[in-house]
């Protein structure tokens, strides 16, 4: 099984439809974008982790899993475990009922939405209560191939780090694997990993709305 390194650098543009860490969601009129449902009715928007052009994993994505055009995109309640995105007074790891903590995630805590064409793309200008845009700038992403089980590695595809991981899902493989990012103050726990799961025959039916999400400590 093959698996796809993610690498990021920070660049001077929002990246507007091309693969990027963070920044505004570029997405066609037929995609909504996802809110986090409060019970206090007051929804607030998910964070873009990663836009993904699926052109750029064509050449590495030698299982043919992933879709080779149209676009990828995840979102997560994720701001908790970004310091200059959480505001929040409370303690970091307060299980308050919106906190998604260690284990499986609620289904409203993440989305994972594709779009099999890349054309009449606009951008989500979600902004904070102060009018800025909402998240972080947007950063640039390279590919390069890397082992399917690869350990503290931001990647598409391939096995879960941790072994337990593998055990308690034997027939799912990774959709995105997460690491901790020092220069965003992204810290989960201690040595948190975060994966996005999904069954190679929903992967390949593109039944993105079957991904489950499991937060982990190495």
């Amino acid at each position: 099984m093959n698996a796809i390194k993610i690498n990021y650098s920070a660049g001077d543009d929002e990246r507007f439809g091309q693969s990027k860490w963070w920044g505004q969601a570029d997405m066609p009129d037929d995609l909504e974008y996802p809110f986090i449902p409060f019970k206090d009715g007051d929804d607030d928007p998910m964070t873009l982790l990663c836009q993904i052009r699926c052109a750029d994993l064509a050449p590495l994505d030698t299982d043919n899993l992933l879709p080779h055009e149209g676009m990828l995109y995840f979102f997560a309640d994720i701001d908790r475990y970004v310091g200059a995105l959480h505001n929040d007074e409370e303690d970091f790891y307060e299980e308050d009922p919106y906190h998604n903590g260690m284990g499986e995630w609620a289904p409203e805590a993440f989305k994972v939405l594709y779009s099999p064409t890349k054309e009449g793309l606009h951008t989500h200008g979600i902004t904070d209560s102060e009018g800025k845009p909402y998240g972080l700038p947007a950063e640039r992403l390279d590919f390069e191939a890397c082992e399917h089980a690869a350990t503290l590695e931001t990647k598409l595809l391939g096995l879960p780090f941790e072994v337990e991981m593998q055990q308690a899902y034997p027939d799912y493989i990774n959709l995105l694997q997460v690491w901790e990012e020092d220069r965003w103050s992204f810290f989960m726990y201690d040595c948190g990993i975060l994966n996005f799961l999904i069954k190679p025959e929903d992967l390949k039916a593109r039944r993105f709305d079957r991904t489950i999400v499991y937060l982990h400590s190495c």
